[in-house]
């Protein structure tokens, strides 16, 4: 099992990334409250690990902090929840926030999610409820104020990384147009879109 893996960050578009460890190339998938985390490429970093063993193919996922690779671990154990729909669990609602929902039986923030409907909300609250309670208070906020390397077309690349999270290509679309894009990092323009949405459905 590959648990912990220390390189330099080669090329990142969300929500994939290439880790160079002595020379041998690593695919990484990771949620988006990593990605707000990364440095401009070509830094050093770590990334905690979990590696996902199919019959076709070894996936290989990264997260910033251990409590986000428990949390999806915590997921993986929820019937019906696979690695994609628990990596767009994480990039959408942050651990502090989706603890808060299960506490509170919160199902119409969770159906919020992209592909996460009113059953498996339900599902999420049942079985997680327990792993929740016995995390303590899960009151830490991921930081995302860090900024990445601005691509020659952010805007695509973001709308590209939606759809990689679950969201329909229009709804992404219309995601990222609703928001002022000039000057921002592809993560950036992710994070303000997934912020816009959420204020969005709370009103």
């Amino acid at each position: 099992m590959i648990g912990r893996l220390r390189g330099m960050l080669v090329w990142k578009q969300a929500p994939h990334l290439l880790l160079d460890v002595q020379g041998v190339g690593y695919e990484i998938e990771a949620p988006m409250t990593t990605f707000y985390e990364l440095p401009p490429v070509g830094s050093e970093i770590t990334l905690h690990t979990h590696l996902a063993v199919r019959e076709d193919a070894h996936l290989l996922f990264g997260f910033a902090t251990e409590r986000e690779r428990v949390l999806f671990r915590q997921l993986l154990k929820v019937n019906g929840i696979g690695a994609k729909m628990a990596l767009t669990i994480l990039s959408g609602i942050a651990a502090d926030a989706f603890a808060r929902c299960v506490r509170d039986n919160d199902i119409a923030t969770l159906t919020r999610l992209p592909g996460v409907g009113k059953k498996t909300a339900e599902r999420l609250i049942i079985e997680m409820r327990d792993k929740v309670l016995g995390a303590g208070s899960a009151t830490e906020i991921i930081d995302v104020a860090k900024v990445g390397v601005v691509t020659d077309a952010p805007e695509n690349d973001a709308t590209s990384a939606l759809v990689s999270l679950g969201y329909k290509p229009a709804e992404a679309s219309r995601m990222i147009q609703g928001i002022n894009a000039a000057g921002l990092t592809s993560e950036e323009i992710i994070r303000r879109a997934l912020q816009a949405a959420a204020t969005q459905h709370k009103r």
